[in-house]
């Protein structure tokens, strides 16, 4: 779970955030999807920006997260918010120290990573649990962990005996 919250004394919004799923027996994780939790969408860029002082500069596929295996544990994601407000926030999310284990011989995924970077560039990691007070201009970065993969993975050799003459 990655567990989002932020506001002052006018608006206050809270957000579930996707990671990667494990793989299993025939079948890779998926991609940027909520897992172990139901019923729950995350709020359409444009209505973020529209109600909040945010700028949400990036959303994305955390490439390379989910572990290897024969069959891959699924990608996490990439949330990167820009404030233009001062304001409280909290960050409650898992996966910060321990990976994410594969399965069968499968290698676990990545841990996610929360990070604050301040208007001189400069960038501080953050605990998983933490409550910060955000400045005006103020990046947070948000990468969510992969899953893990799924059976060994086995290296075939391609390449064709040469025979000599």
């Amino acid at each position: 779970m990655n567990n989002f919250i932020f506001g002052n004394a006018d608006f206050q919004y809270y957000e579930t955030i996707c990671g990667g799923a494990g793989a299993g027996p025939g079948f890779s994780g998926t991609d940027a999807v909520h897992t172990h939790m139901t019923n729950s969408r995350i709020t359409d860029p444009e209505v973020l920006e529209a109600r909040f002082p945010v700028l949400l500069e990036e959303f994305s596929i955390r490439q390379g997260s989910g572990g290897n295996g024969k069959f891959r544990g699924g990608n996490g994601v990439v949330r990167k918010f820009r404030f233009l407000k001062d304001m409280n926030a909290a960050i409650i999310s898992s996966h910060r120290k321990i990976p994410p284990f594969g399965l069968k011989g499968g290698m676990p995924g990545k841990c996610g990573k929360d990070m604050l970077i301040r208007r001189d560039g400069r960038v501080i990691e953050v605990e998983g649990q933490v409550e910060l007070k955000l400045k005006n201009g103020y990046i947070f970065v948000i990468e969510t962990p992969g899953g893990g993969g799924y059976g060994r993975h086995v290296h075939h050799n391609h390449e064709k005996n040469k025979s000599s003459m």
